[in-house]
């Protein structure tokens, strides 16, 4: 994975003395709330409803084994003993107290971490495939692609104060899309023309939010060495008319939308004729250089699937259902990519306490080469892991409590903090989330359901994604008190949807039973072998609201 060079290191541990430095003023009274803020929005610190919030940049979701027990170490001594993953891959600390703030920003410091950029209106943490650089298929590595971004994007002094928050991600596989990518305000896919070169097609004006919005492709294809230079020439035009004025009409998909993507991609056009062919075209070397860093690990070279692993499958069905549900095929014949779930009934989704922390980069030491990912999902990854390993990984999985095999099925849901940490939250969104895991807690049931992405968020600002939810979740507020909207048939994927509006909203305590009818619905109407997507998408939002609404009343 990519390791810092002694300038990286210098920008973090310069940001970190200076983030110390005005926080000290800060506290001192030199310095004004106004005046604080946007420092430390730069530095990934929101103040929200009860106490601080600190998140953890996490590059394209890879962390080694060190990193994470410095922020499980971090959470034992300045926090509550727990971190949470977030839909960008980041990782959150809900309680620090503000003076400590920079002291753990020296410490992640010394492990080549930081919070720069996760915050504010600037480019934030690109992300892509969790799977990125082992699943089989890939036009070629996004992750090279990804650290070419984020040298570009960080501290990029024309950047630093757009009209609003900018996000990309990056996805490299031609049938699979785990990035969500067309719903960011850069989509960028790896892809071959017809004469084999790889380059890349460019989407823009995606998003979630108030507004959310499928984005549009400007470029089907721009050669590799002018990745930077359009990318360069897309915040250029959007920096320029990017409105200002409001906040709520402030990101690129609102601009993309009132000029039309035909427009705006002229717009891009123009701006990249003064670039292309410059400085900032990336030679090769530079991308061979960027490749060095994500290099195979020392692979054992088997001939094909693991004897001893297919016969424990056979022997032990709990196992094989977990291997079922939890993992995933490697590009290289008798590994596995091993997905942990943080999503068991009790536990809000996303959490990880310090003593779990310590366990995962205990077993990435042993079995995945120390290295560990986060998924915009809210969950972990170990990607390489030998087929051998798998019967003893998963049983020290279940001592850790990871062993919940619910990867891709309702319970593995998707959930903002809610109303129980965000000031800007209109309604809590944990507590729906362990009520319907409570409801479902029958892994049996939730199989025979199928696969159902279900996605929450506190509000409009959509961090749980529910827009691309198969069912989404949107908490509202009605004359103070907290109600839930219920949105069916969205999709993250290549073929990606916005789910509609169900109707009026619910009551909290109604959830359960409106989540519940929902899917018997579902069961009723499926066809043999039917995803709950393609039923929609065939039967329509009626019939739901037919039976939802009858029952609820």
């Amino acid at each position: 994975m990519y390791r810092y060079d002694a300038y990286d290191q210098r920008i973090v541990d310069d940001r970190v003395a200076q983030f110390k430095d005005q926080t000290e003023r800060y506290l001192a009274g030199d310095l004004s709330e106004d005046q604080f803020r946007p420092l430390r929005l730069q530095n990934g610190l929101y103040i929200q409803r009860y106490a601080p919030m600190l998140r953890i940049a996490v590059p394209y979701g890879m962390l080694s084994s060190d990193k994470f027990r410095k922020i499980a170490d971090i959470t034992r001594r300045y926090d509550r003993g727990y971190a949470h993953v977030s839909t960008r891959q980041n990782i959150q600390l809900n309680w620090p107290k503000l003076e400590d703030v920079p002291t753990i920003l020296g410490e992640l410091a010394t492990v080549e971490m930081h919070a720069i950029q996760t915050s504010g209106n600037c480019i934030r943490n690109t992300t892509t495939d969790q799977f990125a650089g082992v699943a089989a298929g890939e036009i070629e590595d996004p992750r090279p692609t990804c650290e070419l971004i984020r040298q570009w994007s960080t501290f990029h002094p024309e950047f630093a104060f757009l009209p609003r928050k900018f996000k990309v991600a990056v996805n490299a596989l031609p049938e699979i899309d785990r990035a969500a990518t067309q719903v960011h305000d850069i989509g960028v896919y790896i892809v071959r023309n017809d004469a084999g070169e790889i380059g890349y097609r460019i989407l823009v004006g995606g998003g979630l939010g108030r507004t959310p919005i499928i984005g549009a492709i400007i470029r089907e294809f721009l050669p590799r060495e002018d990745l930077i230079a359009y990318l360069d020439a897309v915040l250029r035009v959007y920096n320029l008319h990017g409105r200002r004025d409001n906040k709520f009409k402030a990101r690129i998909k609102i601009l993309v939308k009132a000029l039309s993507p035909e427009v705006f991609a002229q717009q891009v056009e123009a701006e990249f004729a003064h670039l292309q062919g410059g400085a900032l075209t990336v030679p090769e070397t530079e991308f061979a250089r960027l490749a060095s860093f994500f290099t195979e690990p020392d692979y054992v070279a088997y001939s094909g699937d693991s004897a001893d692993y297919l016969k424990a499958r056979q022997e032990n069905s709990v196992f094989d259902n977990w291997a079922h549900r939890n993992v995933s095929a490697h590009k290289i014949p008798g590994y596995a990519i091993v997905t942990l779930s943080l999503k068991r009934t009790g536990v809000a989704p996303g959490d990880m306490t310090a003593e779990q922390m310590d366990g995962i980069a205990d077993l990435a030491e042993r079995y995945s080469f120390a290295e560990i990912r986060t998924t915009h999902e809210q969950n972990v990854v170990l990607a390489d892991v030998a087929q051998d390993d798998l019967l003893e990984l998963y049983g020290e999985l279940k001592k850790l409590g990871f062993d919940t095999a619910n990867i891709g099925f309702l319970t593995d849901i998707i959930c903002c903090p809610g109303g129980d940490f965000c000031s800007l939250a209109n309604a809590k969104s944990l507590p729906i989330a362990d009520a319907i895991q409570r409801r479902f807690d029958d892994l049996d049931a939730v199989y025979d359901i199928g696969p159902l992405n279900l996605n929450i968020s506190g509000c409009m600002n959509a961090c749980g994604h529910h827009h691309v939810g198969h069912i989404g979740i949107l908490g509202v507020d009605k004359k103070g008190s907290e109600f839930y909207q219920v949105s069916l048939g969205g999709n993250q994927g290549h073929d990606a949807s916005l789910g509609n509006i169900l109707g009026p909203s619910f009551s909290a305590e109604a959830m359960p039973d409106v989540v519940e009818e929902i899917i018997n619905t579902y069961l009723d109407m499926r066809t043999e072998g039917e995803s709950f997507l393609a039923m929609y998408r065939r039967v329509g939002i009626a019939v739901f609201k037919e039976r939802v609404y009858a029952n609820a009343d």
